[in-house]
């Protein structure tokens, strides 16, 4: 009986390294979340008008971006000027990874950010202070709406505006000349807003004179509908359309039929 009270003590004794990995799984997830409390706080406190938040975000410009575009952002063979082009163009291009450019190209490829999100919105701070330009969205302006009218409305908007490039699926599409128009599926709403008011690359600059910010929050709205959709036909073939999907069906589909006629006759033969 003694024995046995033994055995179950020492089968209830934890391993020595238990408690240091207890310890250093608590330090680590602690560490995360305040690192990134931080920079949220810090992100959503950062005034774009501030002398400091633009002294920061010059510095940050003049060691990572002024070899293209300048000290002074005036533009070089290289790069454009940045004069005028406001908070926003900044905002989009750095934000999505576009810019610092990973090499010379018909244009810039989405690639994971080199700054962080504080960092950005110095650097859009300080382009900001150069010459008038577009400003960050309102946030209620990217906020996806579920209403059926925005959806629709947004639908609407879309295909008149947006879907000979992007396709009615938003799955993207080619253009002249290696450019190409960017799926918009997984894209944030703030930088499918800042893109409309930018015309960034090869994309035309839609104006609040031309669709308004609510009209815009409508299109945000139907592309989150969609992405979140199944495809309810089964294979998607990628979303290239009735012509390409047609031709799909009848040269694989019909083939396949015909091929097993012809394999199921010369057998019975």
């Amino acid at each position: 009986m003694a024995r046995a009270k033994k055995n179950l003590r020492k089968s209830g004794r934890r391993h020595p390294l238990a408690t240091a990995a207890l310890v250093g799984v608590g330090l680590l997830v602690t560490g995360a979340a305040y690192t990134g409390f931080s920079q949220t706080s810090a992100t959503a406190e950062i005034d774009l008008e501030s002398p400091a938040t633009i002294e920061a975000g010059e510095k940050l410009f003049g060691a990572n971006c002024a070899t293209c575009h300048g000290m002074g952002s005036e533009g070089t063979p290289d790069g454009p000027s940045l004069i005028g082009a406001g908070a926003a163009s900044v905002n989009f291009q750095v934000g999505t990874g576009r810019m610092p450019l990973a090499f010379q190209g018909p244009q810039g490829m989405v690639k994971p950010q080199q700054f962080t999100e504080e960092q950005t919105l110095q650097m859009a701070a300080y382009v900001a202070s150069l010459g008038p330009g577009p400003s960050l969205p309102d946030s209620q302006f990217v906020q996806a709406d579920s209403s059926d009218e925005g959806i629709a409305n947004g639908g609407d908007l879309f295909r008149i505006n947006c879907a000979m490039c992007h396709n009615v699926a938003a799955v993207g599409g080619a253009l002249t000349e290696g450019k190409f128009a960017p799926a918009l599926t997984g894209v944030a709403p703030t930088h499918i807003y800042e893109a409309m008011v930018t015309g960034p690359q090869n994309m035309p600059v839609f104006s609040d004179a031309n669709i308004s910010p609510q009209n815009k929050a409508d299109i945000i709205s139907y592309l989150k509908y969609i992405e979140n959709q199944p495809a309810v036909g089964g294979m998607s073939l990628g979303s290239i359309g009735p012509v390409a999907e047609g031709l799909f069906i009848w040269v694989i589909g019909l083939g396949a039929v015909v091929g097993l006629t012809v394999w199921v006759t010369a057998k019975s033969n």
